[in-house]
């Protein structure tokens, strides 16, 4: 006997890229007893497409951290152009997200295992007097200026494919291979504002929050920068500075090369 596909089998998959604040969600993914950012956006997108969806995105977040580019792959059979469907998204997002790109793609495109690579910044208000205005999209720190030559310095440390198990906070999903190559990082400071840059081929769980606190360690004396090397050596938590605040942290862009 012979069956004829479904007319709502998907037969389309569209790339949407967008921007949210994740200062009150509990990062991408959906979960049962807190909001998500995937929870509103398949929200937003029901009222377009109906059930007709399979969605999956680039990359978990944690709570309260924020993306200026954060991609996501949409499987449907609906016929809405990808112009159409960015301004309809943008009509029943809330505030704290907006589409800023849809353009149809191979039905074998993944959003996370077809990216290259993600950029990641950490910023961080280095004044006395807090900025009200920054709550929750930047960590204040009131001390002492921080030095971003020295800092600069450490952070090289970073470049090349390490073990970064240092840099990363056990929990429960399995360990697997714990090596990354890190491409880019470098820290600079735009008045009171410092920002820790960082790019690699992927990221363990609370890596870039804990490269960000080995840093403030270093800036504080209690680590010196030549110690990073032997920090990442010894793949023990432990030796690394604290986790730092979601706050100051943006995925800001996702590479598909």
């Amino acid at each position: 006997m012979q069956y004829q596909a479904s007319c709502n089998a998907p037969n389309r998959n569209v790339k949407i890229t967008i921007m949210y604040d994740g200062r009150n969600y509990h990062g991408w993914q959906i979960q049962d007893n807190a909001l998500s950012v995937q929870e509103v956006f398949q929200k937003a997108l029901s009222q377009i497409v109906g059930d007709d969806m399979d969605v999956k995105g680039c990359s978990r977040t944690d709570t309260g951290v924020h993306a200026n580019m954060y991609c996501i792959g949409l499987k449907t059979s609906h016929r809405i152009p990808p112009e159409r469907l960015k301004a309809a998204l943008n009509r029943h997002l809330p505030n704290t997200m907006a589409v800023t790109d849809c353009c149809e793609m191979s039905m074998d495109f993944h959003p996370r295992y077809d990216c290259t690579r993600k950029q990641y910044i950490y910023k961080i208000w280095n004044s006395e007097v807090r900025n009200p205005f920054l709550d929750g999209y930047a960590l204040h720190y009131r001390y002492k200026n921080l030095d971003e030559k020295l800092l600069n310095e450490a952070c090289k440390y970073y470049l090349g494919t390490h073990d970064f198990t240092s840099f990363c906070t056990p929990d429960n999903r399995r360990p697997g291979d714990m090596r990354r190559t890190v491409y880019l990082s470098e820290v600079e400071r735009s008045g009171e504002m410092v920002t820790f840059t960082v790019e690699a081929d992927g990221f363990l769980y609370n890596m870039v929050r804990i490269m960000t606190g080995t840093l403030l360690r270093v800036a504080q004396g209690k680590i010196l920068a030549e110690e990073i090397p032997h920090i990442i050596d010894k793949k023990n938590r432990q030796l690394a500075g604290p986790t730092a605040p979601a706050c100051g942290l943006y995925l800001n862009k996702v590479y598909y090369d």
